[in-house]
């Protein structure tokens, strides 16, 4: 399974070709590609209108979900990679970025992602697998 970023799936809804989307393609093909209920929430919040909203929500959710593992220690373990990467000068751009590489990690899946803040994040949380 590899977990995908919300720029990932906007970029497929925008109708762009950038690799990254490329690459979305083919892991739904496969069946592989999976979603975390923040970045589920970031796709909704988009939407201008009711239609759109129950036409993404009925597609995403037949999609996998990648849950937080524990529901204490994942926000925990969030928190300290935020504090971990602000020690060692990275300011994540979201702490909601903190969250689904949180998540990643524990459910030991890569992150497909467009966002440069996942590869700084990476640097710091060696568990982190990008894909």
């Amino acid at each position: 399974m590899v977990l995908v970023d919300s720029q990932v799936w906007i970029d497929l809804l925008r109708g762009d070709l950038t690799p990254q989307v490329r690459a979305l393609e083919e892991l739904l093909l496969a069946d592989e590609a999976a979603l975390a209920p923040v970045i589920y929430q970031e796709i909704l919040q988009g939407v201008t209108s009711q239609d759109g909203l129950r036409t993404l929500r009925d597609y995403f959710r037949t999609l996998p979900f990648l849950l937080p593992l524990h529901p204490i220690e994942t926000y925990e373990a969030t928190a300290e990679l935020y504090v971990r990467c602000r020690n060692k000068g990275v300011t994540p751009r979201s702490p909601h970025d903190c969250v689904v590489a949180r998540i990643a990690v524990e459910h030991g899946d890569s992150l497909l992602h467009d966002d440069r803040h996942f590869d700084a994040l990476a640097r710091i949380e060696r568990k982190l697998k990008l894909y």
